[in-house]
């Protein structure tokens, strides 16, 4: 894909609308609108099982894999580009699959890195009111109606996170992910924050406003790396996951044709 310099002026409206800033879809809005007619809830709820299986089933065979967050608007000759493509190398020799969201950007980066060292791809797509394409660095990509049931699929299915400098969306998983690790829902997994500059002023702040006021525990501090090296990223994942999940221990199960999987 070609790439671009990086930007610091404000998106285009047009920009905005494609990745989903300014409009949702008018069933998104109808499910996010209140309580609808109890017939429609329940058609809805059991289409929102049926995303939820297919997405286990595409997935479940994927072996040990580590899931990059970060933005869809930074082009190949950004920085934070370079930096996850390198990450994606790094955790195919540590011997992991690499999930992104699917898309452009630090996710076609990641996938990219991964791919050219001969490392397993995947990707989360998501269909938005103007089309978000796959990017071409992905073995098996899947694509999801509801953001929450693709945050599912990208959390449940990783050893660990990664998140490069990105937006609200980034943000939101960034946060999401802290808040299951730091209720227990998920444990010892890594998460790991790439590009320190980036993320001074948010680690300030946590710092500064979180810890000072008691909203969150000493602990919880600890419960993210920060680092710029793609290498110490690799190395503390496959640490934890080799302490944690008898990582050199995995192995994949076979796909059933009688449970619909493949």
């Amino acid at each position: 894909m070609p790439g671009h310099t990086e930007d610091h002026s404000e998106p285009s409206a047009t920009s905005r609308a494609r990745w989903g800033k300014l409009s949702r879809s008018a069933a998104d809005q109808s499910f996010l609108a209140g309580p609808q007619r109890r017939l429609s809830d329940l058609f809805r709820a059991i289409a929102i099982f049926f995303e939820f299986l297919r997405g286990f089933r595409a997935l479940h065979f994927v072996g040990p894999c580590v899931t990059v967050f970060g933005s869809a608007r930074f082009g190949e000759d950004n920085h934070y580009y370079r930096l996850a493509r390198e990450l994606g190398a790094k955790l195919t020799e540590a011997g992991f699959a690499v999930m992104t969201g699917g898309g452009p950007g630090i996710m076609e980066a990641a996938n990219r890195g991964a791919m050219e060292a001969g490392g397993f791809t995947l990707g989360c797509n998501i269909k938005l009111p103007v089309e978000q394409q796959p990017n071409r660095y992905l073995h098996k990509w899947i694509e999801f109606k509801h953001f929450f049931v693709r945050k599912v699929m990208l959390v449940k299915y990783s050893s660990a996170f990664v998140a490069l400098p990105g937006g609200y969306g980034t943000l939101d998983e960034i946060f999401e992910t802290l808040t299951l690790i730091q209720t227990k829902k998920i444990s010892s997994f890594p998460l790991i924050l790439m590009g320190r500059d980036f993320w001074a002023p948010l680690i300030e702040f946590i710092e500064a406003r979180l810890l000072s006021n008691a909203t969150i525990a000493e602990v919880d501090r600890d419960l993210f790396l920060v680092t710029d090296s793609p290498e110490e990223a690799a190395q503390h994942i496959r640490e934890v996951a080799i302490r944690s999940f008898g990582f050199q221990e995995v192995t994949r199960d076979k796909p059933r044709w009688y449970l619909f999987e493949r």
